[in-house]
C-alpha cells in the first residue's frame, strides 16, 4: 500500500480510475540479469545456452515457459529455473535500470489513479527491485508469479489485482505491458490495454492484440489520463 506521505502529498486528488503496469519492458530492463541468469542456469547442467534472441523473444512469460520453450524437458524446468534464481537474486539489483521515463510515468499516473503491479517475475524480487528504485510506495498492489496458479496470459492475475483495488463496473482501467501476454491478460480481464514499445516486442506484433500502442509507459499513462 502506498505510504502515508505519499497520500499527503496528493491531499484532494482523488484517483478515479485504475492503471495495472507489467515490469520488465515496461518499468524496468533486467535484460542483462536475465541473460546472465540464463547462461548460469544451462552451464550448470553443461548445456550450451540458447541464441540471446530467442531467450528475449519469450520473456514476459513464466521462467519454467520459457525454458521449456527453449528445449529443456519439462520434467527438468523447475530445476534450471533454481539455478537461475540462485545466481539471478546476486545481481538483480545491479544489473537491472529503470527504463526512460519510468519514474515520470508512475508518478504522473498516481496523481488520477490506483496503481498495480502485475508481472510473471515473482513478488519478492519485484518489490525489491522497486523499493530499490524507490518507487513501491506509489503502488497499492503488487501481484507475482507465486500469488496466482495461472500467470499472463491468463487473466487470474490481472483479476487479482483489480479485486484488491476494489474495481467497480465502469471504472476506467487500462493494462500497460509491452508483450502479447500483457496485452492478452487484459483483453480477458475485460480491460483495455496500451502497448509500449520501449521493451521487447515491437509496433507490428503489439498491434496484433493492443487497444493502443505508445513509445514508452510515460506516453501511455498521459493517454488514459486524457480518458
Amino acid at each position: 500500500m502506498a505510504s502515508d506521505t505519499i497520500y499527503q502529498m496528493k491531499e484532494g486528488t482523488i484517483r478515479s480510475k485504475i492503471v495495472l503496469f507489467d515490469l520488465d519492458g515496461t518499468i524496468i530492463d533486467s535484460t542483462e540479469a536475465i541473460l546472465e541468469s540464463f547462461e548460469k542456469a544451462y552451464a550448470s547442467f553443461g548445456v550450451d545456452i540458447p541464441d540471446a534472441e530467442k531467450i528475449k523473444s519469450l520473456i514476459g512469460l513464466p521462467l519454467d515457459v520459457m525454458f521449456v520453450k527453449l528445449g529443456v524437458n519439462e520434467s527438468e524446468a523447475m530445476a534450471y529455473v533454481k539455478a537461475y534464481k540462485a545466481h539471478y537474486q546476486t545481481i538483480h539489483t545491479q544489473k537491472t535500470v529503470l527504463l526512460p521515463n519510468a519514474k515520470e510515468a508512475i508518478e504522473f499516473a498516481y496523481g488520477y489513479a490506483k496503481l498495480g503491479i502485475v508481472t510473471t517475475k515473482t513478488s519478492e524480487y519485484s518489490r525489491i527491485l522497486l523499493e530499490h528504485f524507490d518507487l513501491m510506495k506509489y503502488f497499492d498492489v503488487l501481484i507475482g508469479r507465486e500469488d496466482v496458479e495461472h500467470p499472463k496470459p491468463n487473466p487470474e492475475p490481472v483479476n487479482k489485482a483489480l479485486a484488491a483495488l476494489d474495481h467497480r463496473f465502469g471504472q476506467v482501467t487500462y493494462f500497460v505491458g509491452d508483450t502479447h501476454a500483457d496485452m492478452l491478460a487484459a483483453e480477458e480481464a475485460g480491460i483495455a490495454c496500451v502497448g509500449v514499445l520501449c521493451g521487447y516486442m515491437g509496433k507490428e506484433e503489439l498491434s496484433e492484440c493492443a487497444d493502443f500502442i505508445k513509445e514508452d509507459a510515460f506516453e501511455a499513462v498521459k493517454l488514459i489520463e486524457k480518458m
